[in-house]
């Protein structure tokens, strides 16, 4: 069966899968399969991806037109998943190694892609990611620093500590004091 490939930017969980696919089927769409940044649309309600952008951007989030935003959501889909490995393996791989392996493509290329077009490189984009991470864990209140920075794979609760001042502006302990942490959302990361 023939589909139409949308890319999708702002997909980062599955909750926006959901939301996608309800956002196309309200519209009119058949989507056959959604997934992180991607929507694959029934031959037979073909979509022009200037008419669904603005129904997608009423629901946050925006087609790609261009092959370099494509990859760049693609690459920020793969670390929301680079995260989860890093917590679950035993012997994790390296943020390139991980990256190179899902792409057909060498780590420079897909450095320079992705620092071109969110003007914001690999590495500090996966900072924040884990900063928002933590900042989630943190939240619960379940685990101490040393155990969040034992999963989030920091070398010690003090390295954590200090990376999270760096990005946030303010400490860890500062954090936990307020009654409502302010987090960000992952499109807002980039």
């Amino acid at each position: 069966m023939k589909t139409t490939l949308l890319h999708i930017k702002n997909m980062v969980c599955p909750r926006c899968v959901e939301a996608v696919r309800t956002v196309l089927e309200k519209a009119g769409y058949r989507p056959t399969e959604v997934t992180l940044g991607e929507a694959h649309l029934d031959e037979h309600t073909p979509a022009d991806p200037a008419a669904v952008a603005p129904l997608l951007r009423e629901a946050g989030f925006d087609v790609l037109m261009g092959r370099a935003e494509q990859m760049t959501e693609q690459i920020k889909g793969a670390l929301v998943e680079y995260l989860e490995h890093l917590r679950t393996a035993r012997m994790p791989l390296t943020t390139s190694a991980f990256l190179t392996d899902r792409f057909a493509a060498t780590y420079s290329h897909l450095s320079k892609v992705f620092s071109r077009t969110a003007n914001l490189t690999i590495e500090k984009y996966l900072i924040r990611l884990k900063i928002e991470r933590v900042k989630e864990m943190l939240s619960y209140n379940e685990m101490t620093l040393s155990e969040i920075a034992d999963q989030m794979r920091y070398s010690s609760g003090q390295h954590l500590s200090n990376q999270f001042r760096q990005v946030t502006g303010r400490s860890v302990s500062e954090f936990r004091r307020e009654l409502l942490p302010k987090r960000l959302s992952l499109d807002q990361l980039a």
